[in-house]
């Protein structure tokens, strides 16, 4: 079964950068589709970027704003989220989800199977 194991989360200055870190087990990302979301306090889930099996990536238009560059590591079986000039609104938990890989990744969360436990990323104002 797909474990998902986040990191990187922690407290970031405004306008600062952010790396987190999916780490999957039991299945390989030559085989995975993997996304990143994003949860505010009292607000949806919502998609941020997304990471096929062959290495094509989408981004949502909102929350990203071309500020999240998605990669992985095949040697290391982990994606990776780079997120540049975080602002005190992006405070939120941040998960990362794998499915089975079919075609492109998807950003609707409903269409993955397994999540991660979510980093908290607090952002001070």
């Amino acid at each position: 079964q797909l474990r998902l194991v986040e990191s990187g989360g922690g407290l970031v200055r405004p306008g600062g950068s952010l790396r987190l870190s999916c780490a999957a087990s039991g299945s390989t990302l030559d085989y995975l589709d993997i996304g990143w979301f994003r949860q505010a306090p009292g607000k949806e889930r919502a998609g941020g970027s997304c990471i096929d099996s062959i290495g094509s990536t989408m981004d949502s238009v909102d929350p990203g704003n071309g500020r999240f560059t998605i990669s992985s590591d095949n040697a290391k079986n982990t994606v990776y989220l780079l997120i540049d000039r975080l602002s005190p609104a992006e405070k939120a938990v941040y998960y990362c989800a794998g499915r089975p890989s079919r075609s492109h990744c998807p950003m609707e969360s409903s269409r993955y199977d397994y999540w991660g436990q979510g980093p908290q990323v607090p952002v001070p104002t």
